[in-house]
């Protein structure tokens, strides 16, 4: 199982749109994904999601636990995680459900960081099973699904879910807006993720000294940067207006050195590897994929994709597959040789829809 945050502390920048049409375009590709949403905006699970299927899912007598049900024994103080069974999305796509009570976990996760050096047993005990929740989670959820990988949205902010959230995380994809704020943006998160780590290995050793038979899943917290995604606010002629164009050149340095903590005389290779992709912006899909309750690079003539929108999904169905095959590879995540190079093929004809064989 592989676990990657897209990870950015600032809001807007696309994280939750890359998760969804992630989570769909690995499907498309063969990969078992169990999507998870630790954001308490819940925004992931209402792009997967119909009104009522909200409506009867965060009802009090829910029969599919959220997340903010599966962790509710830890808010307790009564017990441990619960068994998450995923809502289906696909035969491929998995989603552990978002909740709004989840902000109340944030507290307890708070108290709980700095009690895993605790030298009485039972409150270091506790502070390991609160800290690793998310992962217990994500783990049981892939079992569940047979998942190859487990995608997690988080909301913009450094605090204590989130910081759980990334030690969760083998990897991490940055999502970033072509401004100067996405830019102030990576000289805050480089650091943070650093220190996350860093605070994190620590712990892992304390555990391993005081506690060897604590009985966790204990999570890497190797929160490797696997690189960034630009989203561009506009396009002309297939290049960002001038404004934006400034910004997007100016990432690959403040990356190198707030991310990958390479000096500032390290060379940088052009075109910058870590550059994943700098995605277009389809607003005029955007709307039609949220009526239509689909990906973008799914929409069909039926749905209103014709004309200059049958070209857009085309489109953006190539660039979300080059992505996901560059996540996969940085990921070291097996994808069916055999099922790519037939997609490859029919890519240059009709790619607008979803296969359904295997």
């Amino acid at each position: 199982m592989k676990t990657l945050a897209f990870f950015n502390n600032k809001g807007g920048v696309g994280k939750t749109s890359l998760v969804y049409h992630l989570s769909w375009m690995f499907a498309e590709m063969g990969v078992n994904v169990v999507a998870i949403d630790l954001d308490p905006q819940s925004n992931l699970t209402s792009s997967f999601l119909e009104d009522e299927q909200l409506l009867e899912l965060w009802d009090t007598e829910r029969s599919v636990p959220t997340i903010r049900g599966l962790i509710q024994p830890l808010l307790d103080r009564l017990g441990d995680i619960g068994t998450p069974d995923p809502v289906e999305i696909d035969r491929r796509i998995g989603l552990v459900p978002g909740d709004l009570g989840l902000s109340l976990f944030e507290d307890r996760l708070a108290e709980t960081w700095g009690r895993c050096f605790d030298d009485n047993t039972a409150n270091a005990s506790d502070a390991f099973r609160v800290t690793t929740a998310f992962y217990r989670v994500m783990e049981r959820a892939a079992r569940q699904r047979n998942a190859d990988l487990v995608l997690i949205d988080v909301g913009p902010n450094l605090g204590a879910i989130n910081r759980a959230a990334l030690v969760s995380a083998d990897h991490v994809v940055i999502p970033l807006a072509a401004d100067l704020f996405s830019l102030q943006g990576l000289r805050n998160l480089g650091p943070t993720l650093r220190s996350w780590r860093a605070g994190w290995e620590d712990r892992k050793a304390h555990q391993a000294r005081r506690l060897p038979n604590l009985g966790l899943a204990i999570p890497s917290g190797a929160m490797h940067p696997v690189g960034y995604v630009v989203m561009q606010p506009s396009v002309r002629e297939n290049y960002p207006v001038a404004a934006y164009r400034r910004w997007i050149q100016r990432i690959p340095r403040v990356y190198s050195k707030e991310v990958l903590e390479q000096p500032e005389s390290a060379e940088i290779p052009e075109p910058d590897p870590m550059a994943l992709a700098t995605l277009k912006n389809y607003r005029s899909l955007a709307p039609m994929a949220q009526e239509a309750r689909k990906p973008m690079f799914a929409l069909k003539a039926a749905d209103g994709a014709i004309g200059g929108h049958a070209a857009a999904v085309h489109a953006s169905y190539r660039a979300f597959w080059d992505l996901a095959e560059r996540i996969a590879d940085a990921c070291e995540l097996p994808l069916s040789a055999r099922r790519l190079s037939r997609r490859r093929e029919s890519l240059v004809s009709s790619p607008s829809h979803l296969v359904d064989g295997p």
